[in-house]
C-alpha cells in the first residue's frame, strides 16, 4: 500500500539529483572547455595565457582579502580622543610665546573629519575605484553579491558624511558671519572630496588621478586648516547659528539615508536572500560611523553653545543612540518582513535608531533657534 508513496519519493530524490548534476555540469563546463582549449595550444600560448589567469588570480584573491579585512574598525573610535580635556575652542588664543606668536585652539572636527579619510583610503584600500571592484563576479555587478561589496558600502557612507559636512566647512564654520573670505583650504579639501569615488588610474578618457590621491590631498588641506588655526591665521565661526546649520545638515542627509532604507524594504522582503540589503544597510552604517566622530567632536568645538543653551542631555542622547546604532554588526543582513520572527528587517532596525538620531537632531535644532 506505500509503495507507490516509496516510489513517488525515489522519483523526486532522482529528479532533484539529475537538476543537480546538470546545474554543476553547467558550472563547470566553461572550465572544462578553456582545460581542452589549453591543452592542445603551444608552449608558447600556455605561457602567456597562464601568466594571464594567475595574475587575475592573484587579483581576485588580492580583492577578496581587502574587502573582508576592515583594519582600525572600531565601533567606539571616539573614546580615543580626548575631546573632555579640551577646554580651548577653535581659533581661541591659548598662550604666547617669546616674541609675537600667539598659539590658538585647533578644531576637533576638522581633526576627526580628516582621520576619517586616513581610515578610509590610507589605513584601509579605498574598494570602490579597485580595477577588480569595476570588474565584477564574472561581469556580475558585486552589490548582487551577499559579503563582496559592504566595505566598499562602508567606505562610501563615511565618505557621504564627509561630503555633507565639507559643506559647513566652507560655507559656515570657516567664515565670520559669512562674510569673510573662503578658507582656500577648506575649498581645496571640498573640491577634493567631491571627486568621483570610482575614479581609477585609466578611464575611457585617457590616464586620470586616482580617488585614494584626491581624498589624500583633502586630508592634507584639512591638516593645513588646523595648521592655520593653531596659528591664529584661521577663523572658525563657533556661533549657535553655525552649530544649527551644521545639525541641519547631518539631519538632512539622516533622513535622506532613512527613506533609502525604507525604498529598499518596499521593493523585498526576501529576508537573508536579499543581496541588496548588506549595501543599503553598510552604507547607513558608514554615515552613522562618521556622524559619530562629528558630532562628539563638535560638542567639544562648541563647548561654550552648548553650555549656554543646555545641550549636554540632548546630546548625550543623540550619541548614545549613534553608539547603540553602531552595536548592530550583523553576520548577514536580512530584508524580512518588519513582523517576521524568522528573517529578521535588519533595515527597519537601522531605519529606527536613524531615525531616533534624527528627532534629537532636530530638538537641538529647535533649541538653538530659539
Amino acid at each position: 500500500m506505500l509503495d507507490p508513496v516509496v516510489a513517488a519519493i525515489k522519483d523526486m530524490f532522482a529528479f532533484f539529483g539529475r537538476s543537480i548534476a546538470k546545474l554543476f555540469a553547467w558550472l563547470i563546463w566553461p572550465f572544462v572547455w578553456v582545460s581542452g582549449w589549453y591543452s592542445k595550444r603551444g608552449w608558447i600560448l600556455r605561457g602567456v595565457v597562464g601568466a594571464l589567469f594567475l595574475g587575475w588570480l592573484i587579483s581576485y584573491g588580492y580583492f577578496f582579502w581587502q574587502t573582508q579585512r576592515w583594519s582600525g574598525f572600531d565601533p567606539d573610535y571616539v573614546a580615543a580622543y580626548d575631546f573632555g580635556g579640551n577646554q580651548t575652542e577653535p581659533g581661541e588664543p591659548i598662550s604666547s610665546t617669546v616674541g609675537s606668536d600667539s598659539v590658538c585652539g585647533r578644531s576637533s572636527i576638522i581633526k576627526v573629519s580628516r582621520d576619517l579619510i586616513d581610515y578610509n583610503v590610507n589605513r584601509n584600500v579605498w574598494i570602490p575605484s579597485m580595477l577588480m571592484t569595476k570588474l565584477g563576479f564574472f561581469g556580475m555587478d558585486w552589490k548582487r553579491t551577499p559579503y563582496f561589496d559592504n566595505k566598499e558600502a562602508f567606505q562610501r557612507g563615511i565618505n557621504e558624511g564627509l561630503r555633507r559636512a565639507s559643506r559647513q566647512f566652507v560655507d559656515t564654520l570657516g567664515r565670520v558671519r559669512g562674510t569673510s573670505r573662503i578658507d582656500p583650504d577648506l575649498q581645496t579639501a571640498r573640491e577634493k572630496l567631491n571627486y568621483p569615488e570610482d575614479a581609477w588610474y585609466i578611464s575611457w578618457k585617457g590616464p586620470q588621478v586616482t580617488t585614494p590621491t584626491r581624498y589624500r590631498e583633502a586630508m592634507d588641506s584639512l591638516d593645513a586648516f588646523n595648521v592655520s588655526l593653531s596659528k591664529c591665521e584661521a577663523q572658525f565661526d563657533v556661533r549657535a547659528d553655525n552649530l544649527q546649520k551644521f545639525l541641519d545638515e547631518i539631519a538632512s542627509a539622516i533622513g535622506s539615508t532613512s527613506d533609502i532604507l525604507r525604498g529598499r524594504m518596499e521593493e523585498s522582503n526576501a529576508g537573508w536572500f536579499d543581496p541588496r540589503a548588506d549595501d543599503r544597510f553598510w552604507f547607513a552604517y558608514g554615515q552613522l560611523y562618521a556622524y559619530y566622530g562629528m558630532l562628539a567632536a563638535a560638542r567639544s568645538d562648541f563647548k561654550s553653545v552648548s553650555q549656554e543653551r543646555n545641550l549636554t542631555r540632548i546630546w548625550d542622547r543623540a550619541l548614545e543612540q549613534l553608539q547603540a546604532a553602531l552595536g548592530i554588526q550583523p553576520v548577514i543582513i536580512s530584508n524580512g518582513g518588519e513582523a517576521s520572527w524568522i528573517m529578521p528587517s535588519h533595515l527597519a532596525t537601522m531605519g529606527f535608531y536613524l531615525l531616533r538620531v534624527r528627532a534629537n537632531l532636530t530638538e537641538m535644532r529647535d533649541v538653538l533657534r530659539n
